[in-house]
């Protein structure tokens, strides 16, 4: 059965609303994070480095939806912050290999409990 017809489609913009939603989480996760440094979205490659062992740019990139040159972009922020590291891989020197410093890792430590903290204000 459909859901959705020309005469209700405006009224039920459920791709409106779900990007919406998306602005709100991430507007109330940068709040919790302004004091560690960082943005939402770092905080999701940090999350997914951490919680999901990606250790590729190209994988982050699958995980998140976003293009190469955006994760570059990423990527390089998150180096000048020294909470990442980016690895020539031995066997393919093509393929960087990202690991997170000591820094990065104490951070990913907490990112549950803010992220939690954001949720749930949500």
């Amino acid at each position: 059965m459909a859901h959705f017809s020309p005469e209700n489609f405006q009224t039920c913009a459920i791709g409106m609303l779900l990007g919406r939603a998306a602005i709100l989480k991430d507007r109330t996760l940068d709040w919790h994070l302004e004091s560690e440094g960082v943005t939402a979205a770092q905080f999701k490659v940090l999350i997914i480095v951490t919680q999901y062992q990606v250790d590729t740019p190209a994988e982050l990139c699958r995980y998140l939806g976003l293009d190469s040159g955006s994760m570059t972009r990423m990527l390089d922020r998150l180096e000048q912050k020294e909470l990442i590291v980016r690895n020539r891989c031995a066997d393919d020197r093509r393929q960087v290999r990202l690991a997170l410093t000591a820094d990065g890792q104490r951070l990913a430590d907490r990112l549950p409990e803010i992220g939690a903290a954001a949720m749930n204000e949500l």
